[in-house]
């Protein structure tokens, strides 16, 4: 998606008021990023932690701001410069993880990013997690105060084409239950299921943006009425779309029967190895979903 990202960012480079900050990071990908704001693009070198900090005053005076890095680095390095300085003044920063959840998969959990999206959620940003690359482009018109960007893989079946832009997306009808994905693992949840009988299997759906703000009125009805709920996040179970979809779902009366969560499991054999390697781990691949389903009875 770093790509897709970067292009969305040079068409709206017109705008005079975008500031692009990279903490010495994206060599091969935001080249014509450089070009197209010129003075506006800042290599701020490997120091996080001030990266956000200029970013806020760079704010402060009225520029929107993109802050680029790997995930881990974007996020937790400088954690507390984005509570003091970006959240209580509520600034127009866009802080912009490359590789969310174990996409940077060999070199071990420092460059892992599992527990972003509820870190950034409990400061109060709006976390953006694109399931396709065309979700980025209408996501940046949706930039507004302190965001997070959480850039991954599209994973979609071939020559399928995504749904038009929304944070809660239908991607298969299904009469077996739901299935709610973050992010990329919805592209990836329709392909194992597209082929599955359309009675037994879940709908599928793709989430793409936390806090939770509303429900689908048809996600509700189908859970209130008894059938499973399948949740899948590569993120760690606490303040993820798991929890934030059950609280949801609690304080509107609606009881939830049958619950089924995968979710990152951290390091279950103490080995680090490819992001297909830790999604495999953590029954979040095509092996974990169809054994759901199966232990469901929806294939």
């Amino acid at each position: 998606m770093r790509k897709a990202f970067a292009n969305a960012v040079i068409a709206r480079g017109h705008e005079s008021d975008l500031f692009f900050l990279t903490g010495d990071l994206g060599f091969m990908a935001l080249e014509g990023v450089r070009e197209t704001l010129g003075d506006r693009f800042i290599n701020c070198g490997v120091a996080e932690q001030n990266m956000v900090s200029v970013a806020a005053g760079l704010a402060q005076e009225g520029f929107r701001v993109f802050v680029y890095s790997i995930a881990p680095f974007c996020y937790a390095r400088p954690f507390e410069q984005i509570r003091n300085d970006l959240c209580f003044g509520g600034h127009h920063v866009c802080l912009v993880g490359n590789g969310g959840g174990y996409a940077y998969g060999h070199m071990g959990p420092t460059h892992h990013a599992l527990e972003d999206c509820a870190a950034m959620s409990a400061l109060g940003l709006h976390v953006l997690a694109p399931t396709f690359e065309d979700d980025i482009a209408p996501m940046l018109l949706r930039f507004s105060g302190p965001t997070y960007l959480r850039l991954g893989h599209d994973a979609r079946p071939k020559g399928a084409k995504a749904p038009p832009y929304s944070p809660w997306r239908q991607l298969l009808a299904g009469g077996g239950g739901v299935l709610a994905a973050l992010g990329p693992l919805a592209s990836l949840a329709w392909r194992v299921i597209e082929p599955l009988s359309e009675a037994t299997r879940p709908s599928v759906w793709a989430v793409t943006e936390l806090p939770l703000s509303s429900i689908p009125e048809s996600v509700g009805t189908a859970i209130h009425s008894g059938l499973p709920l399948v949740v899948l996040e590569e993120h760690v179970s606490q303040g993820g779309l798991g929890m934030q979809l059950l609280y949801n779902l609690t304080i509107k009366g609606i009881n939830v029967q049958h619950f089924q969560h995968s979710y990152a499991l951290g390091y279950p054999s103490g080995r680090y190895g490819s992001q297909a390697f830790h999604q495999g781990e953590c029954g979040l691949d095509e092996v974990g979903i169809t054994s759901i389903l199966t232990s469901l009875q929806m294939i």
